[in-house]
């Protein structure tokens, strides 16, 4: 067990060799963020067509917007995989002595540490922008938590499309295909009460809005009613994504 997680810390640890060495896409990607929040949430929240009782569409949209963002990085990782098999890296990892699963964990657990810093970024452009974060260690401490179970799920569900896509070109274009989707189809940027009855059935059922929900309690109306069901549906959701990811990781390579 000891050498098991000393092979997923490994991991974590080559990720972040990586994000200190370079540090652009972060910067990069927290254009779209700051578009949202800045340019996006001031205008709908000006003509008031998204109704949000005690707190600003602002600081409604922040969580949904810090998902998304953490999401889209996430599902990346299967790229990263495709790159690491034609660089040969990944046919001697896998004939290392170590199990698929651990392989999996720790590059999961890699896209975690890459949605926390992803995610202090946007926090903290939020906070200049006028957003009231409720500072509690303990709620921060969640919402760490949650943040890196919710990138590890869509890091192992990106493996596991890799390893059926198996090339860059095929992949290039399956983070926004299944992103976007799942976005706008979530709490992200409206509430479900305003939705469709078809459109609140899929959000329903949408694990990106479960993580909105767990967020947006923890980070700006400290309501944690829904967050125990919010860190289930988080847990359940990166439990199936890694066993799948694990029993399919190999066939990235035949």
């Amino acid at each position: 067990m000891i050498a098991y997680i000393e092979k997923v810390l490994a991991m974590l640890e080559v990720e972040v060799r990586r994000i200190m060495h370079d540090r652009t896409e972060l910067y990069t990607r927290a254009v779209q963020p700051i578009l949202w929040i800045g340019v996006f949430a001031p205008v709908m929240e000006k003509f008031r067509v998204v109704p949000i009782p005690n707190i600003t569409y602002m600081e409604f949209i922040t969580p949904g917007v810090l998902v998304q963002s953490i999401t889209f990085v996430s599902i990346f990782y299967g790229l990263n995989v495709i790159w690491e098999r034609d660089l040969g890296v990944l046919n001697k990892l896998l004939v290392a002595p170590v199990s698929r699963s651990a392989l999996v964990i720790g590059k999961a657990l890699s896209a975690g540490v890459r949605g926390i810093f992803q995610s202090l970024i946007i926090v903290l452009l939020a906070e200049i922008l006028g957003v009231r974060i409720v500072i509690n260690p303990i709620y921060l401490l969640l919402a760490a938590l949650l943040i890196v179970v919710f990138c590890a799920a869509f890091a192992a569900l990106s493996i596991f499309i890799a390893s059926l896509l198996k090339t860059r070109e095929r992949f290039m274009g399956i983070g926004q295909a299944i992103t976007m989707p799942l976005f706008f189809a979530s709490n992200a940027i409206y509430p479900i009460n305003l939705m469709p009855n078809w459109l609140k059935a899929v959000a329903t059922i949408n694990p990106l809005s479960y993580a909105v929900e767990g967020l947006r309690a923890l980070m700006i109306t400290g309501d944690l009613t829904t967050v125990p069901l919010d860190f289930l549906v988080s847990f359940v959701f990166v439990a199936v994504t890694i066993v799948i990811a694990s029993q399919t990781f190999k066939k990235i390579i035949e």
